[in-house]
């Protein structure tokens, strides 16, 4: 059985993987496949799941040992795999982080009790050298960025679930800074704010990544070279996942292009072979063809698999708004409350995502949407006809293992027939086969399928949806993105996945500091907000026992951001009409575009006159409404940019005064 080696190979070469092979459980996951990486690249290994991913980190990791081939790695390198156990005990969280570097760790340990003067000179030199002295600070920047405040990092890892566990570990290995780091969906247990930090962390790594990610938005930003895991072969291409797939469509068009010349040039061959071998002055020929043929190394098929689709159903329409919230407290504990005073309007079209780090009160929202949660004071009014679903990564622990995927549906639609509930299973890519699986036995994305199957079975005017793509791999997510886009009700959305936020989200509202708000602008403008934030936190640290006057910077920088967002909140209306307003030209424009199209066909015109009549009508009609609603817009817009202009000048106004 082969093993893992070090070699000295090129020093541009950081990984060299040849002829791998693997076995796993009697299945061949790896067979003769050959790639390199390089010194100092960003690699996303991408691929379905279930074909090997994980596996292949573990064995480069050297945790596993491979039947064949080679991993070679240069002499000496540090190799760090992000560990799927959560760190535990009671030490400190920034402790549990520093322990991490086992190098810095070994080497403080005997300097404590190394007696000869050149070891201890060189454990020094050493320490300098790895910048141990620095270590502390750089461990707890780490877990800040994860969302462990000063605080949070000074308490005992057993005091934290799971999850947040998780985070501790990849703030180990972070702050470990191997020569090549391996992830393994590193952001699954994070939340918007700490992906978002974690993408900027990495873009600027020193060293070799290599990261498996169901996130398509990290998979774009990071990766120099995308690898692409298919049938046991590894294959190397330029730039992130979108130019993969660009890439390797037309390298299939190309292969089915070329298949499809070569079996006529076959059957050109074949068809002379048949009709001259016997014939004495053709007989060379036909030889000399026939053995062509059998040189000729067929172009196999490509045979991709499908991705199940998502289908939500339509709800029948309610006249706005769904919800209305009007001084709305909810939280868990009598006197309590997580979030307070909510003023917030949900209209049947709207499309919105949640921000706010994680234990600011998302779900909590959700779930009193849900109606999961009363509220503590003020008034939550929605129609009495409003069906609302909901969707939870916890509830993923309430299906039963030992019911099969038909027997849960039966179990959640009692008043539905097979046939009925079998069609609505099946809206979400739930076969036969895994209709009669055990739900112990179905993937997480199986499983993620039939929480979405279950949570809209009445079709639902709103759709809640708490980190739903969790357990989706990459195609499947965009399959949950057309589903969303073409569904009619409002969704409500928290993730922690940017790309699935801004493709579906036409609004987002921030949830901090126990209060809920609209926030004006894009995911890009928050992502700037959260590093001008993290920016000023560090000035704050950094300047502490400074002068009087950075104190006054900082808090005049404070009162401008809550300056800024107060204007954002007045301006959300506005916004929001010139938002529907362009939907709705756009939804016109379709329209007459495709009457247009309509009316340029000849045959159009072979129809009864009073037909054609009607059609002219409707046009005539569709202009007049695109021409109101381009008015609306540019008034709209005018007054947005003079309520700007004033409360920009009011803004340099009250700063000069000040």
């Amino acid at each position: 059985m082969a093993s893992r080696r070090r070699h000295a190979i090129t020093p541009l070469a950081m990984l060299h993987i040849k002829d791998l092979t693997f076995r796993y459980g009697g299945r061949v996951l790896f067979e003769q496949a050959t790639v390199a990486v390089p010194r100092g690249h960003r690699v996303a290994l991408v691929g379905r799941n279930g074909t090997g991913k994980s596996t292949l980190l573990r064995l480069i990791a050297g945790e596993l040992a491979h039947d064949g081939g080679s991993i070679r790695l240069p002499a000496g390198l540090k190799v760090g795999l992000l560990a799927q156990e959560a760190p535990g005990g009671e030490a400190s969280l920034l402790e549990t982080v520093l322990a991490a570097d086992h190098e810095r760790t070994a080497l403080l340990a005997e300097a404590e009790t190394a007696t000869d003067p050149h070891r201890i000179a060189d454990i020094h030199t050493r320490l300098a050298d790895i910048g141990s002295h620095t270590g502390p600070a750089r461990a707890g920047q780490i877990l800040s960025g994860l969302g462990f405040d000063a605080a949070t990092q000074a308490r005992p890892c057993s005091a934290f679930s799971g999850g947040w566990r998780m985070r501790v570990a990849l703030a180990g290995i972070l702050f470990a800074a191997p020569d090549l780091l391996l992830l393994d969906e590193p952001t699954n247990h994070l939340d918007l704010e700490a992906t978002l930090w974690l993408e900027n962390y990495l873009r600027n790594y020193p060293h070799t990544v290599i990261l498996v990610s169901h996130d398509r938005g990290l998979l774009n930003s990071l990766p120099t070279t995308t690898i692409h895991l298919d049938q046991g072969r590894l294959t190397a291409y330029a730039g992130g996942y979108d130019q993969f797939e660009r890439t390797r469509r037309a390298n299939l068009e190309r292969l089915a292009t070329l298949q499809t010349r070569q079996l006529a040039q076959r059957r050109r061959m074949e068809a002379f072979v048949e009709r001259f071998r016997y014939k004495a002055t053709k007989a060379r020929q036909a030889q000399s063809r026939l053995k062509a043929l059998e040189r000729m190394e067929p172009i196999v098929s490509v045979i991709e698999e499908q991705t199940p689709v998502f289908d939500f159903p339509s709800p029948n329409p309610l006249p706005p708004p769904l919800m209305t919230l009007e001084e709305v407290s909810v939280g868990y504990a009598e006197g309590r409350p997580v979030l307070r005073r909510l003023n917030l309007r949900l209209d049947g079209d709207d499309r919105i995502a949640l921000l706010g780090a994680n234990g600011n009160g998302k779900s909590t929202l959700v779930k009193l949407l849900a109606g999961r949660l009363a509220p503590m004071s003020g008034s939550l009014r929605k129609p009495g006809k409003l069906k609302v679903g909901y969707f939870a990564q916890h509830q993923l622990e309430e299906l039963a293992p030992e019911l099969t995927t038909l027997a849960q549906g039966r179990r959640a639609m009692p008043t539905l027939t097979d046939e009925k509930i079998r069609a609505q299973l099946a809206r979400f890519g739930l076969n036969q086969e895994r209709m009669d699986t055990r739900t112990a036995d179905l993937s997480g994305g199986e499983k993620a399928r039939l929480l979405l199957a279950l949570a809209t079975r009445e079709a639902p005017h709103v759709l809640l949806l708490d980190e739903p793509s969790n357990h989706l791999d990459v195609d499947s997510r965009e399959a949950l993105i057309q589903a969303l886009n073409a569904y009619e009700g409002a969704v409500i959305l928290i993730s922690h996945d940017p790309h699935l936020i801004s493709l579906t989200a036409d609004r987002l509202w921030l949830v901090r500091e126990g209060a809920c708000q609209p926030f004006e602008g894009d995911l890009d403008d928050y992502r700037r907000l959260l590093l001008e934030i993290a920016r000023d936190e560090a000035r704050g640290e950094s300047g502490s026992g400074r002068s009087a006057g950075g104190g006054d910077a900082a808090g005049r920088r404070r009162d401008q951001r809550r300056a800024a967002a107060e204007q954002r909140a007045v301006l959300a209306p506005l916004r929001k009409t010139i938002r529907d307003l362009e939907s709705r030209m756009a939804r016109l424009n379709a329209q007459r575009q495709a009457l247009e199209n309509q009316m340029a066909d000849p045959d159009f015109y072979r129809q009864p006159a009073s037909e054609v009549t009607r059609t002219q009508i409707t046009l005539a009609d569709l202009g007049k409404q695109i021409d109101a609603a381009e008015e609306a817009w540019f008034a709209a817009h005018e007054t947005l940019e003079a309520t700007t202009r004033d409360g920009d000048g009011d803004g340099a106004a009250e700063e000069s005064g000040g």
